[in-house]
């Protein structure tokens, strides 16, 4: 393991056998709850917070870079580079249990691509099923993996984000394959938890997310993660603050690459 994972608690037992066998074959994995109702609350305060500071300009990130396809989303909400926006944010790049399952799909030699926030909000957040990727890889050779932060209980009902099991490993583009990429596909599994679950998944596993059919947002960070010869999302040398890297271990910035 990478001396930096080491530093930030990445051990070969911090996935059991059985939940990387589990990632392996499905090509994604709950993580169990990993943020308290505390941390939740406080979270959502900043989100919100941040929502209101930058108004129309927010998620202007996303728009800046040329890997991001769709960075407007009619009916969601978006933040990016939440990197620099608040210390609550660290955990989604450092904590130990997602950076070992990364590291599990990506190998040890990695790097956060983008730390975004999408909101979707009622009577939107249908999407696409897709992966991260613009071209098939051969098998193990995985370039992108994502975690799903759990920020309100995530439901068949709220928009929940739908997964393909196993199409990771089927060298197949949706795409290609799929008359209708929107169309719910007679395999796909929705992913129901409560807030404060984390779920990582290979981004070559076809995904996509669901109509929210209630009053409410259902809201989520994204930490997507790279393999350190990828270009990131979100080129995080040009957007660093020097507070940042001063508040920041060696380690977490390494993930950072910056």
């Amino acid at each position: 393991m990478s001396d930096y994972l080491q530093q930030l608690g990445v051990r070969q037992d911090t996935l059991s056998i059985e939940e990387k066998a589990f990632l392996d074959e499905n090509g994604y994995l709950a993580l169990g709850k990993l943020l308290s109702d505390q941390q939740l609350n406080d979270i959502r305060k900043v989100i919100q917070r941040l929502l209101d500071e930058e108004g129309e300009r927010a998620g202007f990130e996303l728009a800046e870079s040329k890997y991001i396809r769709h960075p407007k989303e009619e009916g969601a909400d978006r933040l990016a580079d939440l990197v620099n926006k608040d210390p609550i944010f660290d955990i989604f790049y450092t904590h130990p249990r997602v950076l070992a399952g990364v590291a599990h799909v990506l190998g040890r030699e990695l790097k956060l691509s983008s730390l975004n926030y999408r909101a979707a909000l009622p009577g939107f957040g249908q999407q696409k099923l897709h992966v991260d990727w613009h071209e098939i890889v051969a098998p193990a050779d995985y370039k992108v993996c994502n975690s799903i932060w759990l920020l309100d209980d995530f439901s068949a009902a709220n928009g929940a984000t739908r997964l393909v099991a196993g199409t990771h490993k089927n060298g197949k583009l949706p795409q290609d394959e799929l008359e209708d990429q929107m169309a719910t596909h007679p395999e796909e599994i929705i992913i129901e938890a409560p807030a404060g679950t984390v779920v990582i998944f290979n981004s070559h596993t076809w995904h996509g997310g669901t109509t929210n059919r209630t009053d409410k947002a259902r809201r989520a960070i994204h930490s997507y993660f790279c393999r350190r010869d990828q270009p990131q999302q979100i080129d995080q040398s040009r957007y660093i603050l020097p507070e940042t890297k001063t508040r920041l271990s060696k380690a977490a910035i390494e993930v950072l690459a910056v």
